[in-house]
Parts: C-alpha cells; structure tokens; sequence
C-alpha cells in the first residue's frame, strides 16, 4: 500500500519574482535547536531540550495545530532523573536490555488488579532506546525484546528520553500498539501508513485563484495571496490506515511527515545541513501543475535471522525518503506523472543519506525510526508464531479495554501552511508528504539472512533469562 503524499509545485507568470510554498500537515514546527535528540555523545546529561519546544494539540473537531511549551520544565525533571540514575537499577545504562512481553503483561495485570498506576519503568518500557533484537525461549516460554537502554527522563511534552543520548525511549503504548497490529490468531497488517491530503476542491478551488491572479501581482499582494492560497486551497484530510488514529503511534507518523515537508520547502531549518527542495528548484522547467509527492518508508534490507528462527536482528535501521511525480487537473484530480524531477530527487537522496545523523539530533525521526523497527520485531513474532509457542493470547497488551492506548484526539484535518518566498517571476506551492510501513517485507526472502554463523543464537543463549525474581520482567 503506499501513503505518500503530494507535493505540488504550481507556476504563473508574474512580472516580479514570487515564489509561494505551500505545505500541507500537522504537528510540530521545530526550532534550529536540537528539539530532544542527542548526539550519542553526552554523558552528563546536558541535553539541549530547545527554547522554545514545539509539541502537537489536536483541537476536539480533530484539528492539529502547534503549541509552544517552556524547557526550563525540562531541566528540572533531568536533575531529579539524573540523581535517581545513581541508585536505581533501571536507570543504568545497558549496552543490551532485555524485557520479556510476557511476563512484563503479568506485572501489568497484577498493578491493575491492585488498582495501582503504572510506573515510569514500566511505561517508558525500561529505558530500551531501541529494538535490536527478538529472542523466543522455548524452555520459559518467554517471548523477549532486547536493544540498548538508559535512564530517562519526561521532556515537555511528556515524552520520555534518555538522560544520557537525549534519544526516545520505547513507550509501553506503542509496543502495545504494535503488537496489536500483529495479534495472535489474527491476519497481520499489510501497512501502516499515513497520508495528508487535499481535497480535489481545494486543489481545483486553489488553481482557479491562481488563474485569476495570473499577471497581475506585485509584491504588496505577498500577503494577499498567502491568504488566498490557504483559504482556497482549505483544510487537508489526514488518512491513518494499519493502526488506529487516536494512539501516539500515529501521531508520531503525522508529526513525522508534516515536518518533512516543512524542512522539503524551507520553512523548518534541521539542525542537520540539508539543503531544501525549493533551494534547489529552477522554476522555469518545472511543468504549471506539476506536484511531487514525497513519503518515507523503510529500507527493509539489513534483518537477518538464526537457523533455527528463535532469534532476529535488526542490522540496519535505514529510513527512506522517495519521491514521485504528479500532474494536477483543473478539476483538482491528480495523475501520475512517471518520473520525479532532479531538484526533488536530490532533496530526497540527501535527506536519506543523513537520515541516521538527523534522528540522532531531532526526536521525532529517531521515534519514527523506533517505531518502524518496533513494527517489524511485532511482525516477526507474529509470522513465527511465537504466541502459540508461549501459549500467550495477550489478553492485556491486546486489549484496550485492559490497557488504553487510543487515548488522543485523532488527527482528521490540518491547516494549511503557507512561506512566501521571491524569486524570478515564478510562483511555486509544493505540497506533499507521507509515510508507508509494510513491516512483513523486511522478513521476505530477498530482505531476510540466515545467521549461519551463528551469533544471534549466542546473543540469545547469554541474554536468556535465568534466575530472575519473581515480577523482574526485564534485566541486563
């Protein structure tokens, strides 16, 4: 399935240089500072949370819109997490964590038949940044994900981090959210995507204004024709198949492809060098309703798996940023184009080449990156029939009634962007962005390798669990 979405590049003659970009999305307008991302590097906890942090709302009719939150919020919660990380055992740093799904539903289960909250731990899924590997234990039934971990801290947006990387932790609703998508004795999900949208009315309303204008603006109208183009061209419908659209899994994906665009036609600066899409673009050869429509998906080749299948690892964690081309119709309707152009695919190739440095400083890719990864692990355990080996029907993580995870305001409509920028006598509006997950490919034939020499199978035997206490669901 795909989920992309447009960008749309439309040109009119005007006797001075306008060059009006027009993007189409919702969720946070980053700062040129580091937004909760960290470089790897800092081991004393001085994360640059940003002034200001920009995080998502969605208004009750389901419109997303931005907010700005204080970080000084921020730097208060770090110093009480950095002071727990020396005595509690949870906020050490793991090079390889391991939780047990299983027997991590049981301590679920027993704090709500206790009517107690559930800890920090427990929710920030004990510090794992990452799922590098999946381990069944035949002997204990244990079905285990394992990867690096560290002590956290809730950002501002509540969100946890790590005290150390600044890097997202794995949140308990989203592994929730995962393996729901890939239940047991269920059929697995095909994709999971999102896509934002305009309406065919409002492309065909915002081509007709265009028209109008034709030759007769001067730079006064700059701001008469932002108005214009965001009141013709109206709210954009956002599409969320595979998972469901009030979970924090999904706003990850709109937040991820919203801001793309963003960074794609200059009106977000990364903290990473990346050179933007309209930056590149010479208006004279681009087409007058021409669109080019930009998604992210995984690069599913780098998983491979032990012979015996009891153990897999995510080698690679690329993220891809590809683009196609589009044609738009006085009617508003979109046709392919066949080929995408040199500017879009120069933009596309950088951001992909970089995509590992760009999470490593900016959240919200590093969360997508997570997520992806998640998503795959999820499937695996599906495919491999983990759930029938453990006799485990996850009657708690599988159930919302059990543990809530729709828990937002689903994201059905966005406002309308728009940056005005001047060159040559051109106007531009791309439009555009997406995301397009289809986990059970990274575990095709062509995708997957066989660890003949066998070291996922000794990272297993080592990591197995032994000697656990009882209601220890997770150890190093």
């Amino acid at each position: 399935m795909r989920f992309l979405r447009d960008l749309s590049r439309l040109r009119i003659s005007m006797p001075l240089l306008l060059s009006v970009a027009l993007t189409l999305g919702c969720a946070t307008i980053a700062t040129a500072n580091n937004d909760g991302g960290g470089d790897g590097g800092n081991d004393g906890g001085d994360i640059n949370f940003g002034p200001p942090i920009a995080g998502v709302d969605v208004d009750p009719s389901g419109v997303l819109k931005m907010r700005v939150v204080d970080p000084r919020l921020a730097r208060a919660r770090l110093v009480q997490a950095l002071r727990a990380a020396k005595i509690e055992d949870v906020m050490q740093r793991s090079e390889l964590r391991k939780v047990s799904l299983n027997r991590l539903e049981e301590v679920i289960a027993e704090r709500a038949e206790a009517d107690l909250p559930l800890g920090d731990d427990i929710l920030a899924v004990a510090g794992l940044t990452s799922v590098e590997y999946v381990f069944f234990y035949p002997d204990t039934k244990d079905i285990v994900i394992a990867g690096p971990a560290e002590g956290f801290v809730a950002d501002p947006t509540d969100r946890f981090v790590g005290i150390h990387t600044g890097r997202p932790t794995l949140l308990l609703e989203d592994v929730a959210t995962a393996l729901r998508a890939f239940p047991p004795s269920a059929p697995p999900t095909r994709v999971i995507s999102v896509s934002i949208d305009p309406t065919p009315e409002g492309l065909a309303r915002m081509q007709k204004f265009l028209r109008a204008v034709g030759g007769q603006a001067n730079p006064g109208d700059t701001m008469r024709l932002v108005h214009g183009l965001k009141q013709n061209l109206g709210l954009q419908t956002v599409t969320i198949e595979g998972i469901p659209a009030a979970t924090h899994f999904a706003r990850v994906l709109v937040e991820a492809d919203y801001r793309m665009k963003l960074i794609g036609i200059g009106l977000e600066q990364l903290p990473v060098p990346v050179r933007s899409y309209v930056s590149r673009t010479n208006p004279q050869t681009v087409a007058a309703n021409a669109m080019e429509r930009w998604y992210f998906q995984p690069n599913y080749d780098g998983v491979s798996v032990s012979e015996d299948n009891l153990a897999m690892r995510i080698n690679e964690r690329g993220v891809e940023l590809v683009g196609e081309g589009e044609r738009v119709m006085g009617n508003g309707k979109r046709v392919a184009a066949g080929r995408t152009n040199r500017a879009s695919q120069a933009f596309t190739k950088e951001f992909t080449d970089k995509y590992p440095l760009i999470a490593s400083r900016v959240r919200v890719y590093a969360e997508l990156q997570q997520l992806i990864d998640l998503a795959i692990a999820a499937a695996y355990i599906q495919e491999q029939d983990f759930y029938s080996q453990a006799k485990w029907t996850m009657p708690v993580l599988g159930n919302e009634s059990e543990l809530p995870v729709e828990t937002y305001t689903a994201p059905e409509q966005v406002e309308t962007a728009v940056n005005a920028i001047w060159r040559g006598n051109t106007l531009m509006t791309p439009l555009g962005g997406g995301v397009n997950v289809q986990p059970r490919l990274a575990l095709n034939s062509d995708h997957l390798s066989v660890d003949t020499k066998g070291e996922n199978d000794e990272i297993k035997n080592i990591a197995g669990p032994k000697n656990l206490q009882p209601g220890q669901w997770w150890w190093d």
